[in-house]
């Protein structure tokens, strides 16, 4: 299967996100080790991209560079609506697996949400983002509640919301339910897609597992190689609103997710 090759131009008008010869070392002298190489792509506004990969292959690490967290090494041109990142852009998002660590245990439910936001609205304002955000997530009834009182499902769907209350113009989701059980995978990865396509938001979604990635994206990146590197992009053209079931069986899905493992696999072999 043959890479697919992003020459280093000007990114369309409505990439939100433009990587260009992006890399990454880590690491001193002989320890030195290139994580990342050659790696080129936009992220559209509005969509839902998956990048793919096994462990290892750099993609949190690519994550964290978006979300300015990282810097590239040099060379490398990234930009958020068309400006260097040079830190965490404004309006961009990071949601992490390990949900629990991300909440505070003596705070409240809805005060977990209101962390992002109690700073900058009005008491009322507050308030009714809060509810609105936990309604939308399916925890409106659990607003006075502790985190350690949820479920791993449910703790999670608190990180998004408090993600959410935030407004972000894009959420960046480091394999976020990749610690959940198959059934609340599911049912979170459909919540996911109906908040999407309700808000507009761009998602950025890290996962290993194949059958997520094309069930829940619009467009499929993935990386191979060490360093790591785009292997194959394919857009991901499958009815709306998406069924755990129906779109399963829908012969595109299975050409997607055939392909992509054939060519996952060539690659892992050769």
């Amino acid at each position: 299967m043959s890479e697919i090759t992003v020459d280093p131009v000007t990114p369309a008008t409505d990439a939100i996100f433009s990587c260009r010869n992006l890399a990454i070392e880590f690491g001193h002298g002989a320890h030195r080790r290139r994580i990342l190489q050659d790696v080129n792509f936009d992220v559209h506004q509005g969509e839902f991209l998956a990048l793919l990969g096994t462990s290892g292959v750099g993609k949190t690490t690519l994550l964290r560079i978006l979300g300015g967290l990282l810097a590239p090494s040099e060379g490398t041109q990234i930009h958020f609506d068309g400006a260097p990142i040079d830190g965490p852009p404004r309006g961009v998002i990071m949601v992490f697996q390990d949900y629990a660590s991300s909440l505070l245990t003596w705070r409240t439910v809805g005060r977990n949400v209101a962390l992002g936001i109690e700073n900058s609205l009005s008491k009322a304002e507050v308030t009714q983002r809060t509810r609105e955000v936990l309604d939308m997530v399916g925890l409106g009834d659990r607003i006075d509640d502790y985190p350690a009182q949820l479920s791993g499902g449910m703790q999670q769907r608190l990180q998004l919301a408090r993600a959410l209350a935030m407004r972000p113009r894009v959420l960046l989701m480091d394999e976020p339910f990749g610690a959940l059980d198959a059934m609340t995978k599911a049912n979170l990865q459909d919540e996911l897609l109906r908040i999407q396509r309700r808000t507009g938001t761009t998602v950025v979604f890290i996962t290993h597992d194949i059958e997520e990635a094309v069930y829940v994206s619009s467009r499929v990146i993935v990386l191979s190689g060490s360093p790591g590197r785009i292997l194959l992009e394919r857009d991901v053209d499958l009815p709306s609103p998406r069924n755990q079931v129906t779109t399963k069986e829908h012969p595109e899905y299975l050409r997607l997710r055939h392909e992509i493992y054939d060519a996952v696999s060539d690659h892992v072999n050769s």
